[in-house]
């Protein structure tokens, strides 16, 4: 299985889902995060306020930094290669790397949707 690492800018807590105001695309990619780890995929997460030494000991991780500041945060490897940049994964882009069949999309029932083609 595919090893993914994500490094997560400075964060007052290791998930960045804590304070006052949280932000909704932490939550969404700590649920993606939670979700693909129940469906076997090995994910780890480092944050730059609480492990500043990991960031600094990973040469890719480190030339990333340099070049492009923390802009280029979240940065996620996949075996250790750059595979995203600037933004967090998608729930797919984590199943298609850990190799997480997707259930397919569920068709709403005629019945039980408003007009304009959204569900109520």
């Amino acid at each position: 299985m595919k090893k993914i690492e994500i490094f997560d800018p400075a964060m007052c807590c290791s998930s960045g889902v804590c304070g006052v105001e949280v932000d909704q695309k932490l939550v969404e990619f700590a649920a993606d995060v939670d979700w693909a780890r129940q469906n076997g995929a090995h994910i780890e997460r480092f944050n730059l306020s609480q492990q500043p030494l990991v960031f600094a000991a990973r040469a890719v991780v480190k030339g990333m930094l340099e070049r492009s500041g923390q802009e280029a945060l979240p940065l996620t490897l996949l075996d250790d290669e750059i595979a995203l940049a600037g933004r967090y994964p998608t729930r797919i882009e984590l199943a298609r790397w850990a190799g997480i069949a997707l259930p397919a999309p569920q068709e709403p029932s005629s019945g039980n949707c408003c007009s304009g083609g959204k569900c109520c």
